[in-house]
């Protein structure tokens, strides 16, 4: 069905689409305004009905799919949802800004989440009213990226993102964040959960941050040229409450992230850097290169005194090994975190050779080691992010689980703002009923301040059975040793 004239930004209607799919006896949810490229993936998920084909970007779409009886009720959950709006707790206002130009007064930055072919000029109207831009639209043009952050640089403003999922910025989180102790260590990222992690480890080090900045995926790309990534570090550079500062990223393009290196070794305070599977030498002594997401953090703790959080208590990698019956050789991750599953693939890779990173027809595995990145496009076609709704996971999972040649399953447990209420507890029954199971290695990338609690959350995951590894590169290193064993 459709709703005309009925805009609602993505993420209220991930949310909606997370609560309806759960809905008894609907099978798939899929809440989107009717733009090309939704319709598009609607009629390649088959969801697109007759109603929503003339539908206009300014429309709608609630596309439902299960059992005949519960179609209805699951319409009316969304029908409630919308009169209710996508209001934060305990925000009794009678009216919301819906433009940008009244939402400005006594702002300094702007939050955006349209539709991509509208973020841009929504994003312009910020920046040419003095204000930093948070764009966690995706679907922006690259061409358009480069303008508005040439638009930025010119007013010396900030744009992170389009497609930014993550940030802390004086102390408030925006989009898939955490809640993390305030202190002295600014991050800077093109990977909205590699800064998870890192911050995530910090905080359990005894360090805080001062700022959490991300700036888009394509940020370091030569196309964009690491504009933001640039004047982040240079904020930073200016602030008098950050003294160490980490950069967390994939691989950028070699010319960029050499420029950035060399604005950071002349920064005058040290820096951790984090390029995922580069290999590129430091210009300075007080430029440290990381390989990985957890040396990242290690790194930046020693530099401010902290140490990094002692692991969880678990068997050996021999013992793990001695556990698998014959034939159980194959490697499964399935990472609601798309950084992770790049790490994984990079540090797994010299133990078992090349790994695959799609299936063809999900939820069967291919008959060899295999990792994925379930946030991908190809796995939210009609659902919401993994993060937020555990159904394409699940049910990976369950093959994984019931399939003889399958070793070790990698899980990422995300936590914070934006992220499931209980992301372990959405896992964990699948994992407590398969006998003679593969070992399952998770870890939980939070703390103990968000919502979901992460002690809780690595019980829950435990008790199910889970080893527990202290971080995604410590998980992804024993599943090696436990395969090669």
């Amino acid at each position: 069905m459709t709703r005309p004239n009925s805009y609602f930004d993505s993420v209220f209607l991930m949310r909606v689409a997370a609560e309806v799919g759960a809905h008894p006896g609907i099978r798939t949810a899929s809440l989107v305004m009717a733009t090309e490229a939704n319709k598009q993936v609607l009629a390649t998920a088959n969801l697109l009905g007759d109603d929503a084909r003339d539908a206009g970007p300014n429309d709608l779409v609630i596309a439902v799919e299960g059992e005949e009886a519960a179609l209805e009720p699951a319409l009316a959950l969304a029908e409630e949802a919308f009169r209710s709006g996508p209001r934060p707790p305990g925000d009794t206002a009678p009216l919301r800004p819906r433009t940008v130009a009244r939402a400005a007064a006594g702002a300094n930055l702007a939050m955006i989440s349209t539709p991509g072919r509208y973020a841009t000029a929504e994003a312009l109207k910020a920046l040419r009213g003095g204000l930093h831009v948070f764009l966690f639209s995706d679907n922006v043009p690259v061409e358009d990226e480069v303008l508005l952050k040439q638009e930025a640089q010119r007013r010396d403003l900030l744009v992170m993102g389009p497609d930014c999922g993550t940030a802390v910025v004086n102390g408030v989180p925006l989009g898939f964040a955490n809640r993390l102790r305030r202190g002295e260590v600014g991050l800077v990222g093109a990977s909205g959960t590699g800064l998870q992690q890192v911050s995530a480890l910090l905080d359990a080090g005894g360090a805080g941050v001062s700022q959490v900045i991300g700036v888009g995926g394509r940020d370091l790309s030569e196309e964009v040229g690491g504009i933001s990534t640039l004047a982040a570090l240079a904020a930073l550079a200016d602030d008098p409450a950050t003294r160490i500062i980490g950069i967390v990223a994939k691989p950028p393009a070699t010319p960029v992230a050499e420029k950035v290196l060399a604005q950071a070794a002349g920064i005058g305070k040290p820096v951790v850097v984090n390029f995922l599977g580069t290999d590129l030498e430091s210009p300075s002594d007080s430029v440290r290169l990381a390989p990985t997401l957890e040396a990242t953090a290690a790194a930046i703790l020693r530099a401010s005194g902290g140490a990094m959080p002692p692991a969880p208590a678990r068997p050996t990698a021999a013992e793990l090994a001695g556990r698998l019956g014959g034939g159980r050789r194959l490697l499964r991750g399935l990472y609601a975190g798309g950084t992770f599953a790049y790490e994984a693939r990079i540090l797994l890779k010299p133990a078992l050779g090349e790994i695959a990173h799609s299936v063809e027809s999900p939820p069967r595995l291919p008959a060899r080691h295999t990792v994925l990145d379930l946030g991908d496009d190809r796995f939210t076609v009609g659902r919401p992010h993994p993060m937020i709704d555990p159904t394409t996971r699940l049910e990976l999972l369950r093959a994984a689980l019931n399939d003889p040649e399958t070793g070790v399953i990698l899980l990422d447990i995300v936590l914070g703002h934006g992220a499931g209420p209980d992301p372990a507890g959405a896992l964990a029954p699948a994992i407590a009923g398969a006998p003679g199971s593969p070992v399952v290695i998770a870890f939980v990338v939070g703390t103990e301040d968000d919502p979901q609690g992460l002690a809780a959350q690595r019980r829950t995951m435990a008790e199910a059975g889970a080893i527990i590894a202290s971080n995604s590169s410590d998980a992804a290193l024993l599943a090696g040793e436990v395969l090669t064993r």
